[in-house]
């Protein structure tokens, strides 16, 4: 719902700050007043084309600001789907200089005017002497036509779920079948380099976490050789001219036995340990060397751990992932040995899954039918009292390419007289006509798809009395469950009103200025008895304006 409007600078309007509520909001004033500057500066707010003659004269820039709340999911995920924050709010702005620049932000992040243009799109639907951002497109006929038959055929929700779920299924085993067609295609070639790389896989037999169990191995094995030869040039050192460092400290005992100093050697203990020394140097060098008999030497180690890591490059994987490239590569040469048969079950698969979606696609569409054939006797009712009686309307079905969708086109199609071919909404009349067509077919859609806010313009040209009253009754339905903005020269229209608005010019020193107020009590009275009789307000046109607030 649009809660405000901000406008600096736009052609007449110097600074305007709009509330508008929920339900029916109506704007009147004289001719020349400036209601269709309003309409532009929303449209240049929604990113509309911008036009450089916009711009207040004499000024550099001109803003325009449209604030919502209450947004839809839908307005939600095109913010998502465009990175931009989601809230209850949404804010979009943009900015026009005087040299024909514009600038858009949404939420006070900058953005693209086509961003704009599609969250604006999402909110609002402008019917008039402005292209229509909904109905007039035909993509949104099929959605709203399945929106209205949802809450009105009995059993669509879940025939549409079937549809679905079918087509889900059958594409799925199309899918299967044009890969496995392609496989069988290229099998000849394959089937050679797969054997290949599955017997050089199979051979070497790649355990998970083998190469880093391998390289710590390695390592150990590496710094052990490394460690012993440091303690064997030890013990060498302690060996000079090929003398055992044993034997030269018992030649050092026995020279040493010669003095004598009580009966004992005073050097006895010192040698004991030189000894012990010895051995222990001994015993060290001899206790590093790690056992790893399973394993092999260090080349046998080096061999497999460089053959490992040199099948991971060629498979551009891990080494822990060989074993799972094995088994992929065993399932596609299994494939291929059994594409024939494995082709034949898909086909048979396929079309009992084919006969599932036609099957639930043919009763979509027949509950289809029966919606637009209620939309029609529906909208028909409404025509005549919109002076509309002549026109007439109906939903073409036509084939469609199969999609989860179903197998129909849905496109809405009118004609305003007798005698003409019915032609697509976008390429039919236009002005208040087409307005008031949109608004019969808006009321029968009600509740039907998400009800944002509906602008509508020149919706009462050529029309008065009783048929302006019509007009007013169904935009007042229509805004019950939303809201609405119309610009209108028709009291009986304006009667009907929630918030009412009154656009007034004035000029002071040269400059004219657009202003704009919501009106209520006598000044509404008044306003609306203006629209009756003219700059000459009466008793009688106060009496009936009177009469004519709903």
């Amino acid at each position: 719902m649009l809660t405000n409007l901000y406008i600096s600078n736009i052609v007449l309007i110097e600074k305007l700050n709009l509330e508008f509520g929920g339900g029916l909001n109506v704007l009147t004033g004289e001719t020349g007043a400036g209601k269709s500057i309003l309409m532009d500066a929303l449209s240049l707010a929604l990113g509309a084309r911008s036009d450089a003659g916009l711009v207040r004269a004499g000024c550099d820039m001109g803003t325009s600001t449209a604030e919502f709340t209450g947004v839809s999911e839908n307005v939600k995920n095109i913010l998502v789907e465009n990175g931009l924050d989601v809230d209850d709010t949404v804010m979009l702005r943009r900015t026009l200089s005087a040299d024909g620049k514009s600038r858009a932000w949404i939420n006070d992040i900058p953005v693209s005017v086509r961003v704009l243009k599609m969250v604006g799109d999402a909110l609002v639907e402008i019917h008039g002497q402005f292209a229509n951002h909904t109905l007039l497109n035909p993509a949104t006929h099929r959605p709203t036509l399945d929106a209205f038959a949802a809450l009105n055929i009995a059993g669509f929700s879940d025939k549409q779920k079937s549809v679905r779920e079918a087509y889900t299924a059958m594409h799925a085993i199309e899918t299967k079948i044009s890969e496995l067609s392609e496989l069988v295609a290229r099998a000849a070639s394959e089937r050679e380099f797969l054997e290949h790389n599955v017997a050089e896989l199979r051979a070497l037999n790649v355990k998970p976490g083998e190469e880093d169990e391998l390289a710590t191995i390695r390592a150990n094995m590496m710094n052990a050789e490394k460690n012993t030869a440091i303690l064997n040039d030890a013990l060498a050192a302690l060996s000079p001219n090929g003398n055992s460092l044993d034997s030269l400290v018992c030649d050092v005992a026995h020279i040493l036995e010669r003095l004598h100093h009580d009966g004992e050697n005073p050097y006895s203990e010192q040698i004991d340990v030189l000894y012990d020394a010895a051995q222990n140097i001994a015993n060290v060098a001899e206790s590093i060397k790690p056992e790893y008999t399973d394993v092999g030497t260090i080349d046998d180690v080096e061999e497999r751990l460089f053959a490992i890591r040199s099948l991971a490059r060629k498979h551009r994987v891990l080494s822990n992932e060989l074993p799972n490239k094995l088994t992929q590569m065993e399932s596609a040469l299994n494939t291929i040995d059994n594409s024939d048969a494995e082709l034949q079950k898909l086909q048979r698969e396929l079309t009992g899954a084919k006969k599932q979606f036609d099957d639930a696609a043919h009763e979509l569409s027949k509950m289809r039918t029966d919606a637009g054939a209620a939309i029609r006797t529906r909208i028909l009712s409404e025509l005549p009292d919109l002076k509309l009686g002549s026109a007439d309307f109906m939903v073409e079905i036509t084939n469609a390419t199969p999609s989860a969708n179903g197998v129909d086109d849905v496109v809405f199609m009118i004609k305003t007289n007798p005698g003409m071919p019915f032609a697509p909404l976008n390429k039919s009349a236009s002005g208040g006509e087409l307005a008031r067509f949109m608004l019969a077919l808006r009321v029968v859609l009600a509740g039907g798809a998400d009800m944002h806010t509906f602008v509508f313009d020149e919706i009462d040209t050529g029309i008065s009395g009783a048929t302006a009253s019509a007009v007013g009754a169904r935009l007042n339905k229509l805004s019950q469950n939303a809201q609405s903005i119309v610009i209108t020269h028709s009291a009986q229209v304006a009667g009907f009103a929630d918030r009412h608005y009154k656009i007034s010019k004035s000029s002071e020193n040269d400059k004219t200025m657009t202003s704009v107020s919501e009106i209520t009590g006598d000044e509404r009275i008044n306003e609306i008895a203006r629209i009756i009789s003219g700059a000459q307000i009466t008793p009688e046109s106060i009496a009936t304006a009177k009469t004519l607030i709903k």
